[in-house]
């Protein structure tokens, strides 16, 4: 059975790049999960900032309940990246063979992405909705993977998932972002060498990794609200919740009752609760994964070829038997 080389080598490295990244960087994403998750009003707040959580953890020698939810988390990364990175080179590949392009152009390359990401989301989203809810559960009483599953019905696994499609576009408006602010420098480091026949074509490194976190930045700034309200519906429901708070929480599971929730008790600026946790994950987690990939693709390339040697000579040997 043939199957793209290619592909699946960067699918590989790229989920293993994932599943490095969010092991380094879970217990930030349990403190910045569990702040988001948290809807009440000012005077009523259990955690004033992210440090908080982490030092709750701390101050009930708990530390190792910010690794709740970790296997969970790292099967749904690496899924999920493993998926992104077949269907993104997949697709890339196919729109390329189709059209006789040599290279694919920037919407192409947008479109080809989210429908990766939306492939991603639609089948990892169970998964997605497990992790969140372990990592809000109280320190220490997190249940299983299996008995969250058993325990929600087939529309609950599935929670959120309308926001987890529109957040797809999270890289096309990074890379919009990216593209306006490579033109702006590049126009005025053009003004500025007009004096000389040089003419700056290209961004050096330095300056594309200061405009691609920035770039990232805002991308995040403009979905906040919708990872905000994708938390709060996928958060555990608290077992000390008295019978108004519980029919609250009920009406919180839905868009528009997240969107009510946060604007009732928290304000304007309630969407943007944790943004700084998101951004500072967000730009970590990014750096790491493809950093991971970079080193690992090449080595991951040979070994695949190896493999695809060694089952190719054991077919030979099993037929000519």
């Amino acid at each position: 059975m043939a199957f793209d080389l290619e592909s699946l080598a960067e699918a590989t490295s790229g989920a293993i790049g994932a599943l490095v990244s969010t092991s380094i960087l879970y217990p930030l994403d349990t403190c910045k999960t569990k702040y988001q998750a948290e809807v009440r009003a000012h005077h009523q707040q259990k955690y004033r900032n992210t440090a908080d959580v982490l030092w709750e953890a701390i101050a009930n020698g708990q530390v190792l309940s910010l690794y709740q939810g970790l296997g969970t988390k790292n099967l749904q990364s690496f899924i999920s990246q493993f998926i992104y990175f077949y269907g993104y080179s997949f697709f890339k590949r196919l729109y390329l063979k189709k059209t006789g392009n040599k290279t694919i152009g920037t919407k192409a390359n947008l479109i080809v992405g989210v429908a990766a990401g939306a492939c991603t989301v639609i089948i990892t989203q169970p998964l997605d909705t497990a992790s969140s809810r372990m990592q809000t559960s109280k320190f220490g009483k997190s249940k299983g993977l299996w008995k969250l599953l058993s325990e929600s019905s087939l529309s609950e696994a599935f929670d959120a998932l309308g926001i987890s499609l529109l957040l797809t576009t999270n890289p096309s408006i990074q890379y919009t972002a990216f593209d306006q602010l490579k033109q702006r420098l590049l126009k005025r480091q053009l003004k500025e060498k007009t004096s000389t026949n040089s003419s700056p074509e290209a961004l050096s490194a330095f300056s594309a990794f200061v405009l691609g976190a920035v770039a990232k930045c805002i991308a995040t700034f403009v979905t906040y609200p919708a990872i905000r309200c994708k938390i709060t519906i996928q958060a555990a429901d608290l077992d000390d919740n008295n019978e108004t708070e519980e029919a609250e929480s009920k009406k919180q599971k839905t868009v528009s009752g997240a969107l009510y929730t946060i604007w009732k008790r928290e304000g304007l600026l309630g969407f943007y609760k944790g943004i700084e946790a998101q951004i500072l994950k967000t730009v970590l987690s990014s750096a790491l994964l493809l950093m991971i990939k970079e080193k690992i693709s090449k080595s991951t390339w040979v070994l695949l070829l190896a493999l695809r040697r060694y089952l190719f000579m054991t077919q030979t040997r099993l037929k000519s038997a």
